[in-house]
């Protein structure tokens, strides 16, 4: 039916709402947020970006699943680049990465530095690919700030979707709340394992807690390094989660190595 001209528009979906609330949450942050924090020149962003890129890439290598030149990849809200160009410095073709990201800002400006990327403005919970489509796929401190768990739900399906068979979903994202921050929830290991229950892999903890390692990174490196090996101290997961291969390909894949 038609509507009348004078007729509200329809209220907006739980996932229209999710997405609202990130995007605002994404800008009150951008305002707010000390810009030194995360800046490449900070002695305890240079630890934790380091140390989270150096244990992913052991975990995918111990899954042979490291990406190649010829590696389709999907990062899920890559926002200002996220690990796309960690995966162009591993071996990725700048052509072969794909991503979506739901603030116009931060994808505009991601465009910009990687030109060859074919990267969109899109929910990460309807993907615009077909099925069995990446190699590997990205999926980095997204759901933590996704509070909707129907959404979560969506979001973790589409991953399962697009993902080839065979391919890895590359996870890292808090374990722990933060009490002073309400627009986030922690993913624990019991979740990541429901939220994608047909992927196997391992989880592991990751990250020495942020507020420590600002504290003790630009004065002991060292320290840091030491720190960060204390399970009770880390506050994050990292993962490599396995699609299955259909059994015949399976068998012609250790046929063939």
């Amino acid at each position: 039916m038609i509507p009348e001209p004078n007729s509200a528009p329809p209220p907006p979906t739980g996932a229209a709402r999710e997405r609202a609330r990130i995007r605002a949450e994404y800008r009150q942050r951008e305002q707010n947020l000390d810009p030194e924090r995360y800046a490449p020149w900070n002695p305890a962003e240079i630890f934790l970006v380091q140390d989270r890129q150096r244990h992913a890439a052991r975990l995918l290598h111990a899954a042979d699943r490291f990406p190649n030149a010829a590696s389709r990849c999907l990062e899920i809200g890559f926002g200002r680049c996220g690990w796309l160009p960690v995966l162009i410095g591993w071996g990725a073709r700048e052509a072969n990465l794909f991503g979506v990201e739901i603030d116009p800002g931060r994808g505009a400006a991601t465009r910009r530095r990687l030109p060859a990327a074919r990267l969109v403005l899109a929910d990460g919970g309807s993907l615009p690919w077909p099925a069995d489509e990446f190699q590997l796929v990205v999926l980095s401190l997204v759901m933590t700030s996704v509070l909707d768990g129907e959404s979560r739900r969506r979001i973790a399906t589409e991953v399962e979707r697009v993902l080839a068979p065979g391919g890895a979903l590359l996870w890292y994202d808090f374990a722990i709340d933060n009490p002073r921050n309400r627009q986030v929830r922690a993913v624990r290991s019991p979740e990541l394992r429901e939220l994608f229950p047909s992927l196997a892999g391992r989880i592991r903890s990751a990250s020495l807690a942020p507020p420590l390692a600002r504290l003790v990174a630009p004065r002991s490196r060292c320290l840091a390094e030491l720190l960060s090996c204390l399970p009770p101290l880390r506050t994050h997961l990292l993962a490599v989660l396995l699609k299955p291969m259909p059994p015949h390909d399976e068998a012609l894949r250790h046929h063939h190595d």
